[in-house]
Parts: structure tokens; sequence; C-alpha cells
């Protein structure tokens, strides 16, 4: 059971939390990763040509990072890192059209539970923050009618104009606590990528919740995550809602 009494304030992450819109997402980098990894010349060694995989590389090196930093991560894991900034920026926009494009054809209901919980922490005072490496994040939250239960927003777009660092720095979660007037010690963390709670954890977050949509129990909780749930209709019953 965790403490609801001892909560300030929630700050929960986008894709993959609140809504499927991680799975667009990691169907995206797929195709534009794809894309350039079948370009690459014959000479180049056969297990950096290899598709994208969703189930291992997506967890591991894009999920919850900014896009370029996405690209990075995920060319550095196959030593790919000769292609030059303007590149990878070429990469990522490619990226970000695809997903637009699947996010219009298949919007972005609220996982289930999420309405609920929502509701539930806001009528026990506790305060509310929506956290996202995307620049999106405010589109997909209004897509998924979540605007209205949200206090904070603190999204890519604000990143960039506070240059806040992207995750696994606590930077996003800690702006997001000082705009719900919470310290960090008192505000609930609720992540599925593997980057966002270790900035739960760093941020001295109290508790960080990791949901396993495939980043496995075991990673998450070797990135300090608290507690791990499947789905956030779990994660109520834990606050005693």
């Amino acid at each position: 059971m965790i403490g609801i009494e001892s909560l300030a304030g929630a700050a929960f992450d986008t894709d993959g939390v609140l809504t499927d819109t991680a799975a667009l997402h990691a169907m995206a980098w797929k195709a534009a990763f794809d894309d350039l990894l079948r370009g690459l010349p014959g000479s180049t060694a056969e297990e950096a040509r290899a598709p994208f995989d969703i189930a291992t590389d997506y967890p591991r090196h894009v999920d919850g990072r900014s896009r370029e930093d996405g690209v990075r991560g995920f060319l550095a894991s196959r030593g790919l890192e000769s292609l030059d900034e303007e590149a990878i920026v070429r990469l990522a926009t490619r990226k970000d059209r695809i997903y637009l494009a699947l996010l219009r054809h298949e919007g972005a209901p609220p996982r289930p539970g999420v309405v609920d919980l929502l509701v539930a922490l806001r009528g026990l005072g506790v305060a509310t923050a929506v956290v996202s490496a995307s620049r999106h994040c405010e589109r997909v939250v209004a897509a998924a009618g979540l605007t209205d239960l949200f206090d904070v927003r603190v999204d890519g777009v604000e990143a960039a104009r506070l240059r806040l660092p992207g995750k696994p720095d606590p930077a996003l979660f800690l702006e997001a606590a000082r705009r719900l007037g919470a310290t960090p010690a008192r505000t609930m963390v609720v992540e599925d990528a593997l980057v966002g709670v270790q900035a739960g954890r760093d941020g001295g977050f109290s508790p960080v919740v990791g949901v396993d949509r495939g980043a496995g129990a075991a990673e998450l909780r070797a990135h300090g995550a608290d507690v791990v749930v499947a789905d956030l209709t779990e994660l109520a019953p834990l606050l005693g809602l």
C-alpha cells in the first residue's frame, strides 16, 4: 500500500502510461530506422544492419528520450556514430512525420483506469502533472480528453524553451514538481520508460511507479521503480482508492 496521505503531487509520463501512443512511437521509429539500415553499405557488420526490434531496441534506446537523443542512442547501440547532426535531425524529422500520420489515423484513447485515477487523486487534493519528452504532448493529452485533469504540463516544448536536459536527467520532473508546489519526496512519478524511472529515482521522487509495457519488471526495479504495475487499474488499489 502506498500512503496516499503523504502525496502532495503526482507526475505522469504520457506515451505508454496515459495513452497507447507508445506503440505508435515504436512503429514510427522502426519505419524510420529500418529505412536507414537497409541503405547501409554491404560492408557494414551484419548485426549493425539488423532491423530495429520494437521489443528490445525501443525500450533500451529510444523510449522516453527526445527524438534527437533517441536517434543518437540507437545508432550508438549499433556502432553507427558517424552520422552528422544534420543527418540525425533529418532522421528524427522523418520519424516525427510517420508518428503524426499514425496518430491522425489511430487516435489517442486513454488507457484503462487513467481517468478514474486522475479524478480520484484530484478529489483528494493531490495536484497532477503530465510530463513528456514529446513536443506533441499537448495534442496527445487533448486527443485523449485528459487536458482538464492536469494542473501542470512539462513537455518537449517547455524543455526546449527552458533548455532542460532530457531523461534520464530528472529536470523535467523537477520542473513539474516546482510548478505543482510539491517537494519531490512527496510527489509520485509514474513512468513506463527505463530512463523515466531512473529520472524519478535520481530526482528523489517518492514513490516511483514503473508501468510495465514491455521493459520488464526486473529492469524497471533495477532502474529505480519502488512499485511495478501492469496498468493504472492496478495502481489505484495500491493507493487505497
